[in-house]
């Protein structure tokens, strides 16, 4: 039996199948799925903001696309995945909020994304499924069993990659 396990704002976990991974929520954050189709190893990362080197004090490593995403690397792998052979998938980054001009608040999701696409070729994971932008938010599932990522939205319906 499989169970569900959450994965809340600024935060990521790692799931072995049967298990599936949930985070609510996604607006302008992004949700990052890596995959080892081998093993059936997933990692999903729930990120805020694009980059840490900009707060000062402590850091929330999972809070930053720049820090969140090497850490779930780092803990798949502890739990047996290959890093070689991890593919990603992601979705969020939307524009929540209408503005006139294209400030860095307004624009975050956007950043968002970039930061993430940023992160995953500095680790060389390529990107196999996107869905990203536009204005709403979403739920992401994903499955360690199939690497299937499945989104809801209350705007725009259900599909998946």
């Amino acid at each position: 039996m499989s169970a569900t396990i959450k994965v809340g704002i600024a935060d990521l976990n790692v799931a072995q199948s049967p298990d599936i991974l949930v985070t609510y929520a996604l607006g302008s954050c992004v949700g990052i799925c890596l995959y080892d189709r081998v093993k059936k190893i997933a990692g999903l990362s729930h990120i805020m903001l694009p980059d840490s080197t900009v707060t000062h004090g402590t850091i929330q490593i999972a809070r930053f696309a720049d820090t969140a995403i090497p850490k779930l690397v780092q803990q798949m792998v502890a739990k047996g995945a290959t890093k070689r052979v991890l593919t990603a998938k992601i979705a969020g980054g939307a524009r929540m909020f209408a503005s006139a001009n294209n400030s860095s608040l307004s624009n975050i999701g956007q950043r968002n994304v970039q930061a993430v696409k940023e992160a995953l070729a500095k680790q060389g994971i390529p990107i196999i499924a996107e869905d990203t932008g536009k204005d709403y938010g979403r739920t992401l599932f994903f499955n360690a069993e199939d690497g299937i990522m499945f989104i809801k939205s209350a705007k725009s319906g259900e599909w998946s990659w």
